[in-house]
């Protein structure tokens, strides 16, 4: 698993070798036309802005971006489904939309421009992880309605790769196209990496002799831990890919191969903001809080103040001038609440793959019993750990030791035999909260 020098890389993109100050210049001109384009275009923007009074021209700084109003999923669900687009629909030659598990799907859409810069910005992402053309591209997002693989997809063409547009499911399928394919990258969402890894183990396969070198893993937080039980079953480098619809798809930020410490964002086309949760106030670089965007390129669907619910700091750029994000911590949404306790599942995840009996699949049921919140975990005996009560009794023991010593709550944990949980083909589930059901 060697890393790539920066000038093995390729060429770069002008703004990926700017200096800051260059970008900062770069990113007020853009900021100014995005929010005089969604002010023009957006009813909903027009009318958030003139209720406090705001014009466009009064954006003269980075620093006024804290004038305008929050965006929210609600927000866009409340203009299902084309009312936040600023073009005609004659104009928008593609939509996605979010799964609509919660309510309505948000909507949105793209031009021909979105897609070609989309396309760029996924590419560079790709080249930024060490892929360059001629690279053999396995790619198991889930294509449709879904960002994850169309995203993937056009980026990959793009930088000159070769796809391989396998979608998620039929798993034993995806093992046989690796194996005979013998693709270069795959990109994925790390618990379903997990699956095919389990699948390689099922088939004999040592996924070590085969060319596969990356994994650009996305659409879920996962931790350092995961990298590195990921990194050592498959012998690959595994990088993070980040992004979500409403502010484009994947390819927001990704992590560079060269430094492996976080994604960096791409703040030519997407400028980050992190603010309290709770306040909505602006910290500073360096402090932990939601994630927030405003687009600065896109047409169809500009985004101004996007709150993603993602809990991250913002981080000095290393292997770019732009700013990175620190691994995302959970959802604010996500977080549970355990007897006053805030618990994120990365955290019991980490705790998980800190047992050496233990494989990465995990559950977390949360319950009431009387006044009292209650938490079950599920884990999973590793193929090879042993068998029997008195090694799943002990790897329970020292799982719920560790949740305990490091996380602060008491759990009921309960370890089954390998192969007994479901697994995930997609976006992995790891949460059932009966207290809401």
């Amino acid at each position: 698993m060697s890393i790539l020098p920066l000038q093995k890389i390729g060429k770069l993109d002008r703004m990926e070798t700017a200096s800051v100050d260059e970008l900062r210049h770069e990113q007020l001109q853009r900021l100014r036309w995005s929010v005089t384009h969604a002010y023009t275009n957006v009813p909903f923007y027009r009318h958030a802005f003139d209720e406090i009074g705001l014009k466009p021209m009064d954006i003269n700084s980075l620093d006024d971006l804290a004038k305008i109003p929050f965006t929210t999923k609600s927000n866009l669900r409340d203009n299902y489904p084309f009312g936040m687009f600023a073009t005609p629909m004659s104009d928008v030659v593609r939509v996605h939309a979010s799964s609509g598990t919660t309510g309505k799907p948000t909507v949105v859409g793209y031009t021909q421009g979105d897609i070609d810069n989309w396309a760029d910005i996924v590419a560079r992402s790709i080249r930024a992880g060490g892929g360059h053309r001629g690279d053999k591209v396995h790619i198991s997002y889930g294509y449709g309605l879904f960002t994850g693989g169309l995203g993937a997809h056009y980026g990959a063409e793009r930088l000159g790769c070769t796809v391989i547009p396998m979608s998620g499911g039929q798993t034993e399928k995806q093992v046989q196209l690796i194996k005979d394919f013998e693709p270069d990258i795959i990109m994925v969402t790390p618990s379903y990496m997990l699956n095919i890894a389990d699948e390689f183990d099922r088939q004999g396969i040592d996924p070590h002799k085969l060319p596969l070198r990356l994994g650009i893993f996305g659409a879920e937080p996962w931790t350092n831990s995961m990298r590195a039980e990921l990194e050592e079953r498959l012998g690959i480098q595994a990088l993070d890919i980040y992004g979500l619809s409403e502010v484009m798809g994947p390819g927001v930020g990704m992590e560079c191969l060269e430094t492996k410490d976080g994604p960096t964002i791409w703040e030519d086309h997407f400028y980050p903001e992190i603010i309290d949760p709770n306040t909505g106030e602006v910290l500073p670089d360096g402090e932990y809080g939601e994630l927030m965007f405003t687009s600065l390129t896109k047409v169809a669907l500009p985004i101004l103040r996007y709150r993603t619910r993602d809990l991250t700091r913002l981080l000095p750029g290393t292997a770019r001038p732009m700013r990175r994000i620190d691994k995302i911590t959970g959802r604010s949404d996500d977080m549970l609440i355990i007897r006053g306790v805030n618990v994120f599942p990365t955290q019991i995840e980490e705790q998980v793959l800190k047992c050496q009996a233990l494989a990465p699949h995990y559950e977390i049921e949360v319950y009431k019993e009387g006044n009292l919140d209650c938490v079950d975990i599920r884990a999973e005996l590793k193929a090879g750990a042993g068998t029997g009560d008195d090694v799943r009794a002990n790897a329970a023991r020292e799982l719920s030791h560790h949740i305990k010593s490091y996380i602060g709550i008491s759990a009921r944990v309960e370890v089954v035999e390998p192969n007994r949980l479901a697994r995930s083909e997609g976006k992995a589930k790891r949460v059932i909260d009966r207290r809401t059901q």
